[in-house]
C-alpha cells in the first residue's frame, strides 16, 4: 500500500492482469484495505463501489457522494454490497466522511491502474502532467499528477510524480 506516497506510485509497476479480470467489483478486490480491522463497518469495495456509482450518476464532491450514497434505493444499495444494519435487512450506506477516509487512504496507483482502459488497438499514447487543483495545504505543494491517454480520450493509467519535478522526469 502506498498511502499516497509519490514515490512508490512511480515505481510500482502497472498490473494490467488485473485489468482483465472482469467487472469492476472483482477488480476492485484485489486492492488493499487501507483500514484496520478494528472499527471497520462497511465492506472495503461497498464504499467505493458507492463512490463510483456516485460519480458516475453525477457527485462531484464527497459531500455529493455522501448525498448520492444516502438517497440511494435499497435494490441499489443491495446491489452494491452495502452491510445489513437490522434484522429486517435494511442497507447501510457509508457515510460521505467514511467515503472520503477511505477513498484518501487507498493507494492512488492502484486505482488508476484498476480503472484505466488498455492501450491495444492505440496509435497514440499522449502523456500530460498537471497540478490537482484544491490540493494545495499551507505550505505543502500541490500534488502533481502525470496522466497517459490514448488518441480516443481514454485514460489508460495517472500517477503522481514528486514534488519539484516535471513531466519530462
Amino acid at each position: 500500500m502506498c498511502r499516497q506516497s509519490a514515490t512508490v506510485c512511480l515505481t510500482k509497476s502497472p498490473s494490467r492482469q488485473r485489468r482483465s479480470i472482469g467487472p469492476l467489483a472483482l477488480r476492485l478486490q484485489t486492492l488493499a484495505d487501507p483500514r484496520s480491522r478494528r472499527g471497520s463497518v462497511h465492506p472495503f469495495v461497498a464504499v467505493l463501489l458507492v463512490a463510483c456509482s456516485a460519480v458516475t450518476a453525477g457527485a462531484q464532491s464527497f459531500a455529493g457522494i455522501g448525498q448520492w450514497a444516502k438517497n440511494a434505493p435499497q435494490d441499489v444499495l443491495t446491489l452494491l454490497g452495502a452491510r445489513t444494519a437490522t434484522a429486517l435487512g435494511v442497507r447501510v450506506a457509508p457515510s460521505a466522511a467514511t467515503i472520503r477516509r477511505v477513498i484518501l487512504h487507498t493507494c492512488p496507483g492502484g486505482l488508476a491502474d484498476l480503472l484505466g482502459c488498455e492501450p491495444d488497438g492505440s496509435q497514440t499514447v499522449a502523456v500530460d502532467g498537471k497540478s490537482a487543483r484544491g490540493s494545495r495545504h499551507g505550505t505543502t505543494p500541490a500534488a502533481h499528477l502525470l496522466a497517459a491517454m490514448t488518441g480516443g480520450g481514454q485514460t489508460v493509467t495517472q500517477l503522481r510524480v514528486p514534488d519539484k519535478t516535471n513531466e519530462i522526469t
